[in-house]
């Protein structure tokens, strides 16, 4: 697996630098120490407030460096990638930050954080700093071990001290609170792919029907391994594992952390299926999602739970000085608007029947539907491989409303066409072919004959879209086979389309619409939109034939 970086030995001090170069603030600094002494603190720290340290590990990202400032840690150290940061580090960063008000040290429940952070601990209190540690082990994966993993929900204990802190409450009572915090959270993990790192040779433990649940964030393997399914149904299982360990009277805090390589738009899926499900009537607040506490890049994501008290609810909503903390918010439902209609909407528009042209609707669209495998291995071939499923989403929606369209009425129903296409067929094809019903039902409702229409319409189209004859596009087919219906009829119509159709084998490269940014030569493979032009004919000559 590919990474970007110059050297592994200094991935993780590059990456800190990287790091305050962007942040925008004087308030952040790192401890002269570099390579083996990786802090970052606030340098607007006032040490008459308890210091907040915590750490680990590199390649958790945005953790632990990403949240240094207002309201959370006051420091973080860092450690190699996956490895703990050794005792010297941590010293540093608490002799950096403390004051008589004394640290609270954050470890996630790892044998190397515990020993190198306790270490620390012991050394500062032997210099005279008040020093109290917290270990958090909120990982409920493998519920009947005595060292359960501390993994995202550890920021929820971030937030809370790093708040009560910067209220200036004492060392003691901003470490019960952080421990009682601790105690009250849950978290899991899910992934398809386990993580690479940089430099290191990567062997995917997975297959590719399956992924792992409660798999750790350094990668380790994960308590089971599960089939991969719909997300609703894997949130499901993740809901119901960690509803086992929630007080379902209580209300809670949501954290939907990404592991590192899932994409926003699947986050937003997976956000979505875990407050659509019974899970989600113990949530109140909700942080996420996005990449908080992160695994490299792993296709993976977590779930953390935090149970709710007035306490924790006012620290979890205060704002904070890191940008890469994502703020809590309240659950809500989507608000709908309903769309605005279009006026003057005549009674010629409601829906009516006319048995000829139903019959030629259906038979067109259940041709196009047919065709979505095929016209996809064309267009993987030509352009990026959705074009027969974009052609059948629209003819899907056609024959879903096919008993609201206005039938009986000819212009109407080319309008309506364009309508249902322009909404729900997306992409370039969508828009130009809406604009080709629409062009055509308002020449046809102005007294041209259908054919005529139809040209008007492909004028129209081919105006927006640029398209000519000889660019290989569905107007290789489509302007032959609308000239011939105007003179000769619908017969001739398809053969020239067909043939239309066929030239585009021949033509090497396109000038027009996506396939003109496919570097490979198309000779032999025919456009796989004037394809579905020439289908169409011939569906339509053939239900005239048999009419």
């Amino acid at each position: 697996m590919k990474h970007f970086f110059n050297r592994r030995e200094t991935i993780v001090t590059e990456a800190l630098d990287g790091l305050l170069r962007t942040s925008g603030s004087d308030d952040l600094a790192r401890l002269d120490g570099y390579p083996e002494i990786k802090v970052v603190l606030r340098a607007d720290w006032d040490k008459s407030k308890v210091s907040v340290v915590s750490g680990g590990g590199a390649g958790h990202e945005p953790s632990h460096a990403g949240f240094v400032g207002k309201g959370m840690l006051t420091a973080a150290v860092s450690g190699e990638i996956f490895a703990s940061p050794s005792v010297a580090a941590v010293l540093a960063a608490i002799r950096a930050v403390t004051g008589p008000a004394g640290c609270l040290l954050i470890v996630k429940n790892y044998t190397g954080d515990r020993l190198n952070f306790g270490l620390a601990a012991e050394k500062a209190r032997a210099e005279g700093f008040r020093v109290e540690m917290v270990i958090v082990a909120d990982d409920i994966a493998l519920p009947d071990i005595n060292q359960p993993r501390g993994v995202a929900g550890t920021l929820f204990v971030h937030k809370i001290s790093g708040h009560l802190s910067e209220a200036g409450h004492h060392l003691a009572d901003i470490a019960a609170a952080a421990r009682a915090a601790a105690k009250d959270i849950v978290s899991l993990g899910m992934s398809l792919s386990s993580c690479s790192i940089p430099g290191q040779p990567h062997e995917d433990r997975f297959g590719a029907d399956d992924g792992e649940l409660g798999l750790g964030i350094h990668g380790e393997p994960g308590v089971e391994r599960i089939a991969l399914q719909s997300v609703d149904r894997l949130v499901a299982i993740m809901a119901e594992r960690l509803a086992a360990g929630l007080d379902p009277k209580a209300s809670h805090a949501l954290l939907i952390n990404n592991l590192g390589a899932v994409p926003p738009l699947e986050m937003s899926l997976v956000a979505n299926a875990v407050l659509a499900s019974p899970l989600a009537k113990t949530v109140k607040l909700a942080i996420g999602p996005g990449p908080l506490m992160t695994a490299l890049n792993m296709n993976g994501f977590s779930l953390s739970l935090i149970r709710l008290d007035a306490a924790r609810e006012a620290a979890l909503l205060a704002p904070v000085g890191p940008h890469a903390w994502m703020p809590a918010k309240p659950v809500a439902a989507p608000v709908i608007v309903p769309m605005a209609k279009a006026a003057g909407q005549s009674a010629a528009h409601k829906a009516s029947q006319d048995a000829g042209t139903r019959r030629l609707i259906v038979t067109v669209c259940e041709k196009l539907i047919s065709l979505e495998a095929s016209l996809n291995g064309l267009d993987a071939r030509a352009g990026d491989g959705d074009t027969g499923s974009t052609v059948a989403t629209g003819a899907r929606s056609i024959l879903e409303r096919l008993d609201m369209l206005p039938l009986a009425n000819p212009a109407a129903t080319l309008g309506a066409i364009g309508d249902i296409l322009s909404a729900s067929m997306g992409g370039s094809s969508g828009v130009l072919l809406s604009i080709f019903f629409t062009a055509a039902a308002q020449a046809l409702g102005g007294g041209a004959s259908l054919s005529k229409a139809l040209l008007a319409g492909l004028e129209r189209m081919t105006f927006y879209g640029g398209a000519k004859p000889g660019d290989r596009t569905m107007v290789d087919a489509l302007e032959p086979a609308l000239k011939a219906l105007d003179a000769n009829g619908l017969e001739e119509a398809a053969a020239a389309a067909r043939r239309g159709a066929e030239e585009t084998a021949a033509m090497e490269k396109a000038k027009a619409g996506r396939s003109v940014y496919v570097g490979t030569k198309l000779q032999g493979v025919v456009d796989p939109g004037a394809h579905a032009v020439a289908e169409v004919f011939s569906a339509a000559a053939a239900l005239l034939v048999t009419a």
